[in-house]
Formats: C-alpha cells, structure tokens, sequence
C-alpha cells in the first residue's frame, strides 16, 4: 500500500508511470532512499510492456526538488561518516539510468530545481519548464563543484554562459533554461494537469507521440536575461583563470557584470577553481558517464575539505551568509588544491564510464 506520506509516491494512469517527490515541505529535497527507491521504479517499468512513458513531478507548488538534503550533507562531513559518499555513489548511477532509460522519461521542472534536481530532470529525454520555473546549480556557495552532470550540460550551453551559471549558481528561468540546454520546452504550470492526462492516453506510446502531445501544451516562454548579457559573459569568461574572470567583471564597466564579480567573490574560493577546471574538461568529447566520474571524485573530496561544513553552515544552519572559507583568497588556492577534487577517492572510483550502471537491487 502506498501512503501519502511516503517520501516518493509512485502511480499509473494508463500506460504513464508517475513518480512525485513528496517531500513539498523540505522542497523535495533527495534522500538516498529516495533514489534507491526511484531506480527500482525504473527497473521495474523497463520491463513492464504496460508503462510506455514515464513522468517525474514535484509535490507542492514550490518545486521539483531543490538538491541533496544538504543537512544530512553537512553532518556527514562534520563527523566524518561515509553517508554522503554512498548516496552520491546511488545517485550518480541513477543520473545516468535516467539518461539512458529506453522509454519516454518526462520531466516537469516546475518551480525549484536545483542540484540533485537537475540531476533527475536535466537528462530526462523530454524537459519540461513553467513560468515558475528557476534551475540552478549552486554547489560554489557552498564549497562543493557543480555535480550530478550539470558541468556536462553547462559545459553544452552557448558561449560562455555555462560558465557563468557553474561559477555564480545563478538561477535560470524557462527562457534561460531552454538557451542554454537545460530544458526542451515551455509549458504554462496551468496547463500541466491537462498536459499529463493527455500523456496518458492510449495512442501516446512512443517518444514521437510523447512529443507530439507536448507541443500542442507548449507555449513561448516570458523573456530571459542571458541572451542579452551574453555579450559581456561571454568576453569575461573567456578568461584563462577565476582572478582574471573576476578582474575583467569589475574592469567591464557594466553594473551587471561588477555585481556578478562580487557574487563570484563571495563563493567558496577553491570550489570556484576546482569548478572552472571542471567546465573546461567535461564539454565534448566527454560523455555523461565520464563526467559524473569526475563528479564523484570532486564530491568526495569536498567531505574532507572546511569549507563544504562551513559553507553549509553558512547558507543553510545558522543562515549568517558570512562563510568563512578556507584559504580565504582565490590568490591563496594552489594548484595542488584543486588537484585534489581529481584524485581518486579513497574508496575508489564511481566506475561509470565503462558502461551504463544500475543500481544493484
């Protein structure tokens, strides 16, 4: 029996599959179990001939998900457990069986998405953003890199605009979203409702009829910000480092572009260059799997270094957004510093890229 209170609530209606992420109060934010309970889902539907398509939504009006439950995060590293580092490994793995799922994955990126957010609906086969919609990554805020291949999709985007939301976190709305790879298509949120009993027909069965049913929902979306900024991002984050990054922002004459060097400036310094390193590697020709390899590697190592606690701290327990990051300066963060978000971690490597993975069951 399933109840309403569990933290994943599974459904069919027709030949469509339902997964809804029901934690609204804590802005869906995923759980291991969550995820584990997700990939069973899945493993479930690849081989049932009675679910052709697949629809990922968020409880509440607030969001998808907003990422990781960081707090679970932050008292794992603080104590120096292996939690985090388990459910990365799960969840990296699910990333990757979304992306490769051989039936219509549908993702409805309705309010917050951010981290682990992206991660379930940034690889789905067909994404869908509202008016509500704000898509990020955030992780630099809080010391850690881009993760579950959102450097893989940043890297894709036009120019240097990838960049730019990698290093500030920034958030991307529907118009945003869909430049810069994120997302496929605008749907208002009214329509939504309709747009999944629709999916549900009978005669919706492939990812032609999937897409075809989501073009007669889909709309122009409100104007973004990017395209008309991405002359000066472009220019200034085509720089060789962070430092220069930062000193063409504020060298720029442009309001934007100086408050976008004190956003930068206010990130954890050496999350900003282990990020930058990550952009500038996981465009093409990497691939998915290679990606979030990497991804895993950087992740362990931000559990051992200060400023994942402290940016956590920061932003999410005592909520003072007065981190104090250790080295302070982007001067002081060494090369060998963000080496170590490429070492191997202590209890190996996640082993993606060898082929698809799944999660055992």
């Amino acid at each position: 029996m399933v109840h309403d209170d569990e933290p994943v609530l599974l459904g069919r209606t027709g030949g469509t599959a339902r997964i809804t992420l029901n934690r609204p109060r804590a802005l869906n934010a995923l759980t291991h179990p969550m995820v584990v309970t997700i990939a069973a889902a899945l493993d479930r539907w690849e081989h049932d001939p009675g679910v052709t398509a697949v629809i990922l939504s968020g409880a509440g009006e607030r969001g998808l998900c907003a990422g990781g439950d960081i707090r679970a995060i932050h008292e794992d590293a603080r104590t120096g457990g292996g939690a985090s580092a388990a459910f990365w490994r799960d969840e990296y793995r699910l990333n990757s069986r979304i992306a490769h799922f051989p039936k219509p994955f549908v993702a409805l990126m309705d309010g917050i998405v951010m981290g682990g957010g992206v991660g379930l609906s940034g690889h789905a086969g067909v994404r869908i953003v509202t008016e509500r919609s704000a898509v990020a990554m955030p992780e630099t805020a809080i010391g850690l890199v881009p993760d579950v291949g959102g450097t893989y999709l940043l890297a894709r985007a036009p120019g240097q605009l990838g960049t730019h939301l990698a290093l500030t976190g920034n958030t991307a709305g529907a118009a945003d979203a869909l430049l810069c790879g994120l997302a496929d298509h605008f749907v208002p949120s009214e329509r939504l409702t309709a747009l999944g009993e629709a999916l549900a027909a009978p005669g919706v069965r492939d990812t032609a009829d999937v897409r075809e049913t989501v073009l007669r929902y889909a709309a122009t979306p409100p104007e973004g910000r990017l395209a008309a900024d991405r002359a000066w991002i472009d220019a200034c984050y085509g720089a060789g480092s962070v430092p220069e990054i930062v000193e063409r922002l504020l060298d720029s004459g442009l309001p934007a572009a100086k408050d976008t060097a004190q956003t930068l400036l206010s990130r954890s310094p050496t999350a900003l260059k282990a990020t930058l390193a990550a952009m500038r590697r996981d465009g093409p020709p990497s691939t998915l799997e290679e990606v979030l390899d990497r991804a895993y590697r950087a992740s362990c190592a931000a559990l051992t270094h200060p400023d994942l606690v402290e940016g956590i701290r920061a932003r999410v327990v005592d909520k003072d957004r007065d981190p104090r990051w250790s080295p302070k300066e982007l001067a002081q963060v060494t090369e060998a510093d963000v080496a170590r978000f490429a070492a191997p971690p202590p209890g190996g490597d996640l082993g993606l890229a060898g082929g698809t993975a799944h999660l055992a069951p």
